[in-house]
């Protein structure tokens, strides 16, 4: 005896489990970038920041030093 399921039926089943994995990868996914990729991004991001300030403090220190011409 055949399949009681139509094509349709099968279809339906197969995109169901498609959209459940693809849901899982998602999570997955934003799991990784919210523990490994954000926190990178700040610290170097801090980083910078820090540098360019140190930068900063150089050049008004220089500035105060150096007559004007």
């Amino acid at each position: 005896m055949a399949s009681d399921k139509t094509p349709f039926e099968d279809f339906g089943r197969k995109l169901d489990r498609g959209a459940k994995r693809v849901e899982e990868e998602g999570e997955k996914f934003i799991a990784y970038f919210n523990d490994e990729v954000v926190p990178a991004i700040r610290s170097n991001s801090t980083k910078a920041l820090r540098v360019a300030a140190e930068k900063l403090s150089q050049l008004a220190n220089y500035m105060e030093q150096e007559p004007p011409k």
